[in-house]
Formats: C-alpha cells, structure tokens, sequence
C-alpha cells in the first residue's frame, strides 16, 4: 500500500527503457481542467483521466476526523484521498493534474504527492493549502487546482523538486491547465497529448458552463483527445465544481450529455448527510 501511494515518484526514477515504457501513458497524460472565475459564472471543471485497467477501481471516500472536520475524495484502490479530487467541509476543494518534468529535474527523497494532498484535506482554505504545498519539498512537480467557496477564489499552483513553485489566479480569462506546466519556467518533458489537448481548448468556446463541459467531452483528435475512451487511457469521470451554486457534480460518461451521478454541496455551513462510499 506505502509503495502505490509513491507511485509516481518511484516511476520518476525508473529507465526510460523496460517497465517505464510500458506505463508511460499511465504516469504522464493524466487529467484535463479549465477554470474560469467571472462576472457570470465561478467553475472549475476537471476530467480524471487514468489507464483503462483502474475503470471500476476508484471510490467516494468520506474522512470525518476527530475534531470535526471532514472531507470527501474521489480515490483509487489502495491510495490515500486523493490523487484526483476532492473537498473538506471547510469549504475548500482541490483538482490535480501531473506535470511530469524533464529528468534533470527530478531529486531524490522528497515527499511524495498523495501526502500533500490528503494534508491540504485539512486545510482551512487556499492560504493555509498554499502554505503546506510550499513547505513541502517533492521530488517531482505538481499542479494544484485550489477552490474556496467563501471567497469565491480559484488559483493554480505549480511546484517543482527543490520548493519552486508557481501560483496563478485564475480570473475572467478561462485557464485550461492538462500535464504540462503553464507558468512555472523550469525545464519539462514535451508532451504530445497536453500540447494538443491546450491547442484544441485553445480554439473553443468557453462562454458557459455548458461550453466548459463541451471542451472536457471533446474528442475531435482522435490521437490525442480531450475526452478519453482508450485504448490505454480512459476518463473516469467529469468533476464540476460551481463556485456560485456552491455544489461539486460528478458526472459519468461524456460530459457533454450532463449525465450527473452525484451532487455534493460545498457551502461550510452545510452538512453531508449519510457516508457516501459509492463505487463508481
């Protein structure tokens, strides 16, 4: 179980040749988003993105934590809360994305991502999450999709080994973030999949919500597609987090036909009623 939740990392440091060949498109094109916080409409859509053997492997997991606080993740079988996405009763929700860097870049016993993300569960907004992502020192990067209900706030963080790391406030002009980095200057891996997956967004309308959901459904390329559906790499689901509304949407299938499975309320002042351990 220790070993799944270093995953990443320890696949950082595997030859390129072999084992790593074989799981590239697990570790490495994982996860679209595209955020915007306007006049009209605060959102943060996120499609999970993972190899097609972890289809029926992914749960809802509820924490409650003895002073209180709780939180609910979107998580893989055997992993901490979460590696995709997920909020607190505070108020505060996080999506991720990976951002593999280049090898000169990675550094050796860091602390591994999913222990950052379950410890910003705990956080009491973006300050504090941003304040335990820039204490942490990793040996690969990451991006953090942060969002505060209260303050109607979403920024985008990105880190690299040796506590370097970007932050943009994502505003009026809509951010469309995949697996590499976008404002975090150090030297990356040239992904084929996210720079095609940016040029396609690029181009599309993003007025409405619904224009956010066409973007993350959009399979246009066939070789490098927006919405995924294998064969190696599949997109498990669509999380919509609607600042406004105050609510985080699941949604199944292609997200452009709005098939939502589940709602959950984000407000502070709201409870979640029953433990919610579905499997999806």
């Amino acid at each position: 179980i220790l070993l799944i939740n270093f995953k990443k990392e320890i696949l950082a440091f595997v030859p390129k040749e072999g084992v790593k060949s074989n799981l590239e498109d697990d570790s490495s094109n994982e996860c679209s988003d595209v955020l915007v916080v306007g006049e009209s409409m605060a959102i943060a859509a996120h499609n999970e993105d993972a190899n097609v053997n972890l289809v029926g492997h992914t749960y809802l997991i509820k924490g409650i934590l003895p002073n209180g606080l709780f939180f609910v993740g979107y998580t893989y079988a055997g992993e901490l809360p979460s590696s995709a996405f997920a909020f607190n009763s505070n108020g505060l929700a996080f999506t991720l994305n990976s951002v593999p860097p280049a090898e000169d870049e990675i550094v050796a016993g860091g602390i591994g991502r999913n222990f950052i993300s379950r410890g910003i569960l705990e956080a009491t907004g973006i300050d504090e999450a941003i304040n335990k992502i820039r204490s942490s020192e990793v040996s690969t990067g990451h991006s953090y999709n942060l969002i505060e209900i209260s303050t109607r706030r979403i920024v985008n963080v990105e880190t690299a080994s040796k506590k370097r790391i970007s932050i943009h406030q994502v505003g009026e002009t809509p951010f469309f973030h995949a697996n590499m980095y976008r404002h975090l200057h150090i030297n990356q891996a040239q992904d084929e999949s996210s720079i095609s997956r940016l040029k396609r967004a690029n181009v599309m309308r993003k007025t409405t919500k619904d224009d956010f959901l066409s973007i993350l459904g959009d399979a246009d390329d066939k070789k490098n597609p927006i919405y995924m559906t294998g064969p190696s790499l599949h997109t498990l689901c669509t999380a919509v987090i609607d600042l406004d509304e105050q609510t985080l949407s699941i949604i199944e299938g292609n997200p452009k036909k709005g098939d939502v499975s589940i709602v959950f309320p984000l407000s502070p002042k709201k409870l979640i009623n029953g433990h919610h351990d579905n499997h999806l």
